[in-house]
């Protein structure tokens, strides 16, 4: 079976209608808070238990979640992180739902794709973890850097070069380093090794269980060649990459259409998330159910379920709703990446953050990315670390667990300033990191631990993610969310020339595809994309 084709602009209005707020449509499809009541329905965390999905650790009950509003943080039992399910509708509002409807526009698929180029140039870097002078980037007619130019146009251009931060650059390797950086990556690299060596590490973990052991092991290489194990980027900076290419589809303006550069992005979205459903839906029809497919991919589990929801004809937001791990970070680390679209503009980020992640993602994963955004967005452009930390925070309602978690951790963060950073990881990991369920990837505790490590640091990625690193729990993406905030604030410049040698270049250990992909030279397209200018 394959997914269904994005809704086409010119089909009649019967037809399930985009999220586009411009758009007409019969039927009452989208979730626009404008549209007439018709079958009232709410998403308020407190709602009774209808069905709930499990993925291995999430059992059956029927108390309040760990997200229910009234609820302490201490009480959820293990692996209860899956939230009650009734229809799919928008957050904590009432609003028309009869069946899923498409949020993208329909694109055709299999066309070949250019990226229009338009260089653009940045700011200066955050020296020390100071506030860089802010400003609009200069007139393509004009040189200047963060409003300083030199006498004549050649010596403002050479100034440009000199003090081009390629913010860019920083953010995709200080994700990527800070992907390598925690103990999870080598388990993720280890994919690309024989499944008898995987088998072995386990065995050999069962034997250290059964006898006692303090000897554990680490994936291993034997007598296969090593490379795999190395030091480097895993399954975040690939996720990373799959948004850029998104970005670089939209800079396009004639492989999509006559579309406006904002439906653009959306649609090539749209585009990538379908065409990889499609591939799942092949191998669904290999396979007894999708679940058990074999994917030419690795992927979350909130990835993994909603690219099988899309593949069985749901649309976004259900496929994000109906989805076991609606809560974890997956779309935290795109949205990262999408900030490139809109630097400066972090509403419009966190907006185009949100289209994104309803493909994975629902309640504190949707809040997560767009926070993630809206502080990429600022960092984009050299603003200070708190000021970027503020866009985050008003991206994450206070009430919900991502909100308090993220206004303690940086409470705690400013309250211990004078320590050091290294000093705040015994209280994040006291106080923000859970240790009852069973995956340590919910957005409610890796984006405030990312945001209060960036501020302790000043946004100086040296300090930021060998911190997030010391927190196992969260170790799988929390530093690589450190390291893109810390990045793009200090630029690619601040990467240690031993950091980018490690980490430019991608694996293939989640998307094999995209092995070999070059960080610098994705970031280079990136830059000169016509998306890629302040404002959008």
């Amino acid at each position: 079976m394959t997914p269904p084709a994005p809704w086409d602009e010119t089909a009649p209005a019967a037809a399930p209608a985009s999220w586009d707020d411009s758009t007409a449509a019969a039927t009452p499809a989208s979730w626009d808070e404008t549209t007439p009541t018709a079958t009232p329905a709410s998403w308020d965390e407190n709602t009774a238990a209808a069905t709930t999905t499990s993925c291995g650790a999430a059992p059956p009950r029927a108390t309040a979640t760990p997200y229910d509003k009234t609820t302490s943080r201490t009480a959820p039992a293990p692996g209860d992180r899956t939230k009650p399910r009734t229809t799919p509708t928008p957050n904590d509002k009432t609003t028309p739902h009869t069946t899923p409807t498409s949020w993208a526009t329909n694109t055709p698929v299999g066309i070949e794709l250019a990226v229009v180029v338009k260089p653009i140039e940045a700011g200066p870097p955050v020296a020390n973890g100071e506030d860089a002078p802010q400003g609009p980037p200069a007139p393509d007619d004009e040189s200047r850097t963060g409003g300083a130019g030199g006498k004549t146009k050649a010596e403002g251009e050479a100034e440009a070069t000199a003090r081009n931060p390629r913010r860019i650059e920083g953010l995709l390797l200080g994700l990527a380093a800070g992907d390598a950086a925690g103990w999870p990556a080598a388990r993720h690299r280890a994919a690309r090794m024989p499944e008898w060596t995987r088998r072995l590490t386990r065995e050999l973990d069962t034997f250290a269980e059964q006898n006692a052991t303090t000897t554990l092991p680490v994936p291993i290489a034997l007598n296969q060649p090593p490379e795999p194990l190395r030091l480097g980027p895993s399954d975040d900076a690939e996720w990373a990459a799959f948004a850029a290419e998104a970005v670089l589809r939209a800079g396009d303006a004639g492989a999509l259409g006559d579309l406006s550069l904002e439906r653009r992005t959306r649609a090539s979205i749209d585009l990538s998330w379908n065409a990889v459903a499609s591939e799942i839906a092949a191998a669904a029809e290999r396979a007894p159910e999708v679940e058990s497919a074999v994917l030419p991919l690795r992927a979350r589990i909130s990835v993994r379920a909603g690219l099988g929801n899309l593949a069985t004809g749901l649309r976004p937001p259900a496929t994000g709703h109906d989805n076991p791990h609606y809560f974890d970070d997956a779309a935290c680390v795109r949205a990262c990446v999408l900030a490139v679209a809109h630097p400066g503009d972090p509403q419009r980020a966190a907006d185009l953050a949100e289209f994104d992640a309803r493909y994975t993602q629902d309640g504190d994963g949707v809040h997560g990315a767009r926070a993630m955004a809206a502080a990429l967005a600022l960092a984009l452009v050299g603003a200070d670390i708190d000021d970027c930390t503020a866009a985050a925070l008003a991206e994450l309602p206070a009430e919900t667990e991502i909100g308090r978690n993220a206004r303690h951790a940086l409470h705690l963060a400013h309250q211990h300033r004078k320590e050091g950073t290294f000093a705040l990881v015994p209280l994040l990991e006291h106080q923000i990191v859970d240790h009852v369920y069973s995956y340590g990837i919910a957005a409610a505790e890796t984006v405030p631990v990312a945001l209060a490590l960036a501020t302790a640091a000043r946004g100086r990625i040296a300090e930021a993610v060998p911190a997030a690193a010391c927190l196992s729990r969260v170790a799988d993406s929390a530093p690589a969310l450190a390291g893109a905030l810390t990045g793009a604030l200090s630029g690619g410049t601040a990467i240690p020339d031993a950091w980018r040698d490690a980490c430019r270049t991608l694996s293939g250990c989640a998307l094999p595809r995209l092995t070999g992909t070059d960080l610098v030279h994705l970031a280079e397209l990136l830059a000169a994309t016509e998306l890629a200018v302040p404002g959008g």
